[in-house]
This record gives structure tokens, C-alpha cells and sequence, in this order.
């Protein structure tokens, strides 16, 4: 299980939305999430 660095859910890394950001996977709990982690991912603790 992985942490969505936004809301804080923990999510399934196999079927969940995910980013890449200084070469790691990053994983959300919907595309919304990810989104707002996209346009500032420096504002999110990882």
C-alpha cells in the first residue's frame, strides 16, 4: 500500500492513478488528486 501525498488515503499501488517525480512513482487515490499534485508537486511532502 502507498500513501496519495494530497488527501493522505492509503491506496493500491496496482490499481491506483500514479505520477513520476525525481524518478520515483508516486501514487493517488483518484485523477483529481493527482492533478493538484501535478501542478505543484513541491507543495506535497513525499
Amino acid at each position: 500500500m502507498a500513501k496519495d501525498p494530497v488527501c493522505g488515503m492509503e491506496v493500491d499501488e496496482n490499481t491506483s492513478v500514479k505520477s513520476l517525480f525525481g524518478g520515483k512513482a508516486v501514487y493517488f487515490c483518484c485523477p483529481h488528486c493527482k492533478a493538484r499534485f501535478d501542478k505543484d508537486p513541491m507543495k506535497f511532502k513525499l
